[in-house]
C-alpha cells in the first residue's frame, strides 16, 4: 500500500487551486442516470470515490467518458438495475444511486454501502421517505430489493434530521415522479443546490433548494446538461487549517468563499488576517495562534463535521485550551490517538475533545483511519519535526486530489512512497 513521507517542520507559500467537491460530484454523477441525453461534467476530482462511480455507472450500462477533469455520460442506453457488491462496499455514499436508478428503471438490487466507519449512519432516512414515495423496499441477506409497482410518485415528505444523503436521495427520486414532492427538514448544504441546479439543467422543476422546504413537481423525463461542480469546500478548509499550522501564508484559488462561512470565524477567532475574494481567499497567520474555545459540529450553516479533524490538527499549534462537540458522527474521534504519537494532548470524554497547545509534534508512523483523519494526520505531519509516515492512505485519496501534488506545490516536503 501507498504511503505519504513528510519532512517537516514546514513553511508553505504560495497559491493553489481547490479541486472540485467530491461531495458534489457523487451525486451528479449517480443524477446523470435519470437523464435520456449526453450530461458533461466539468471540475470533476479525480479520485478514487469518483472513480468507483464511474465503474458504477458503466455496470448499469451508462457510456462513460473522462479526460482529466471532465466526464462525459450518456445514459439513454441503461441495461441493468443491479450495482455489484463489491463496489457499494468501496463507499458510504453509495447509495445515493437508490433514488436515480429507481426514479429511471423501477427497480434497484444493491448492498449495503461501505466506506468510512464513522459509527451509525443509518441508512433508514432514505429508505423512508422512497416508501413514502411508492417504493417496496426488502432487505434480504444484506441486500435492498426494491421495486415500484405502480411507478414513484409525489409525497409528502419530513425528515426527522436533515440528512444530506436523504435530501439527495429525495431530489432524483422526486424528479421524474408523478406529483410534487414537497421535502421538510432538508439539508442545507451547498451540495445540495448544486445538485438541484443540474437537475434544472436538465429539466427537472425544483424549488426552494438550499431552505428547509423543497418542493418538487415531477417531470416526464430529463435530457441533458453540460455543468461545472462547485468547489470543494472541505478541501479549501484542510488546505487553510495547513497554513495556520505551519504558519504559512498562503493563497486559494477557485473558491467559493460563501461556501465556506461556517469556517471563517474559527480562522479569526486563532487570530489569523483573512483576505477574501470573489473566488480567492489569502491567509496570514499570526506570530502566535490563539485557542479555538468551542467548535460544535452542525448540519449547514453550521460547523462542518468534515472540517473537525484537519481542524484539531491545526489546534494543536494554538496557544491554550481549545474544546470541540461533535454532534454528527458517533465514532470521528479516530485520529485522536494517532495525533497523540505524534505528542499531541487531547483528551476525549464522549462527543467532547479537548486539545491542550501549543505542542511540539515529532514525527513517526501514523495510520490513516478514515478520510477526514487522515487529513488530519497530513497537517500534524507538517507542523512535526522530523519524518511522518502517513499509512492506509487510500483513505486520503478518497477526498483529495494527490494531497502531495498539491501541499508541494506550496512547498511541502511531502511526497508518495509506492
Amino acid at each position: 500500500m501507498p504511503r505519504l513521507k513528510i519532512a517537516g517542520p514546514c513553511r508553505l507559500q504560495g497559491e493553489v487551486s481547490v479541486q472540485g467537491a467530491k461531495n458534489s460530484a457523487l451525486p451528479l454523477l449517480a443524477a446523470s442516470i435519470l437523464c435520456r441525453e449526453e450530461c458533461i461534467l466539468h471540475n470533476c476530482p479525480q479520485l478514487s470515490d469518483v472513480r468507483i462511480s464511474t465503474e458504477i455507472l458503466r455496470k448499469l450500462g451508462c457510456r462513460v467518458l473522462s479526460e482529466r477533469d471532465t466526464i462525459c455520460i450518456d445514459a439513454r442506453e441503461i441495461s441493468s438495475f443491479q450495482i455489484p457488491d463489491d463496489l457499494m462496499r468501496e463507499m458510504r455514499s453509495s447509495i445515493i444511486f437508490l433514488g436515480a436508478i429507481l426514479g429511471r428503471t423501477g427497480c434497484a438490487v444493491l448492498g449495503f454501502p461501505g466506506g468510512c466507519e464513522l459509527g451509525p449512519r443509518p441508512i433508514d432516512l432514505h429508505l423512508e421517505a422512497l416508501r413514502k414515495m411508492g417504493a417496496s423496499i426488502v432487505e434480504d441477506h444484506g441486500r435492498l430489493l426494491c421495486e415500484t409497482p405502480t411507478g414513484l410518485h409525489g409525497a409528502h415528505i419530513a425528515l426527522s434530521f436533515p440528512s444530506v444523503g436523504a435530501t439527495e436521495n429525495v431530489l432524483l427520486a422526486a424528479s421524474c415522479a408523478k406529483g410534487t414532492t414537497l421535502l421538510e427538514n432538508a439539508a442545507h448544504e451547498p451540495e445540495i443546490c448544486d445538485l438541484a441546479d443540474f437537475l434544472n439543467s436538465c429539466g427537472a422543476n425544483i424549488r426552494g433548494a438550499g431552505g428547509s422546504t423543497i418542493e418538487i413537481e415531477g417531470v416526464e423525463q430529463l435530457g441533458g446538461c453540460e455543468h461545472w461542480v462547485i468547489p470543494d469546500r472541505i478541501a479549501a478548509a484542510t488546505f487553510l487549517a495547513a497554513g495556520a499550522a505551519t504558519y504559512s501564508t498562503i493563497t486559494l484559488r477557485d473558491i467559493n468563499p460563501q461556501h465556506l462561512a461556517p469556517i471563517w470565524p474559527v480562522f479569526e477567532e486563532a487570530g489569523c488576517d483573512l483576505t477574501l475574494f470573489r473566488d480567492a481567499a489569502v491567509l496570514v497567520p499570526p506570530k502566535k495562534l490563539h485557542r479555538i474555545k468551542h467548535i460544535r459540529t452542525m448540519p449547514y450553516p453550521g460547523f462542518p463535521t468534515d472540517a473537525q479533524a484537519p481542524l484539531m490538527a491545526m489546534t494543536t499549534q494554538c496557544q491554550g485550551t481549545s474544546m470541540f462537540v461533535e454532534n454528527i458522527f458517533e465514532s470521528r474521534y479516530k485520529h485522536v490517538g494517532e495525533l497523540l504519537r505524534l505528542g499531541a494532548h487531547i483528551r476525549v470524554d464522549g462527543r467532547v475533545a479537548v486539545v491542550e497547545g501549543p505542542s511540539k509534534l515529532s514525527g513517526t508512523t501514523v495510520e490513516a483511519a478514515d478520510l477526514r483523519g487522515g487529513a488530519a494526520l497530513v497537517v500534524a505531519g507538517l507542523a512535526a519535526f522530523g519524518e511522518t509516515i502517513v499509512e492506509e492512505i487510500h483513505h486520503i485519496d478518497r477526498g483529495y486530489e494527490a494531497i502531495e501534488r498539491t501541499l508541494g506545490d506550496l512547498g511541502a516536503q511531502i511526497r508518495r512512497l509506492p
